[in-house]
């Protein structure tokens, strides 16, 4: 999805923007987002997940064509990690089996598991 189609997503989904008001939002969210990311916050959104900018030290890593060693310096990286919410939104049949699974459990009566009676 690209930001133009973030833009008309908006637009649809949210009344009483015109299309300039609906990009001007979501202009102003990026950049308030990447504004607070350069000054090393953290960032969380409640269903989706959190953006954590981590420090990496200077590395030595290896030039995959001859071998040799080669100096990786120091850098900020962005990673993401999705929120639970976002996780079962991606996967619904693993949060569908996980509901069979507790259900069938509940109705097993032991859980342990075992079969037998002592």
């Amino acid at each position: 999805m690209t930001k133009a189609e973030i833009i008309d997503a908006i637009y649809e989904k949210v009344g009483g923007f015109s299309k300039k008001e609906a990009a001007e939002l979501v202009e102003a969210v990026f950049d308030t987002m990447k504004e607070n990311l350069a000054e090393g916050d953290k960032i969380k959104i409640s269903g989706f997940g959190n953006f954590v900018v981590r420090e990496k030290k200077e590395r030595t890593g290896r030039n995959p064509q001859t071998g040799a060693p080669i100096p990786i310096s120091a850098r900020r990286v962005l990673t993401f990690k999705p929120s639970q919410v976002l996780k079962n939104a991606l996967n619904p049949h693993k949060e569908r089996l996980k509901r069979e699974a507790m259900a069938a459990d509940g109705e097993g009566g032991d859980p342990s598991g075992s079969a037998g009676e002592g």
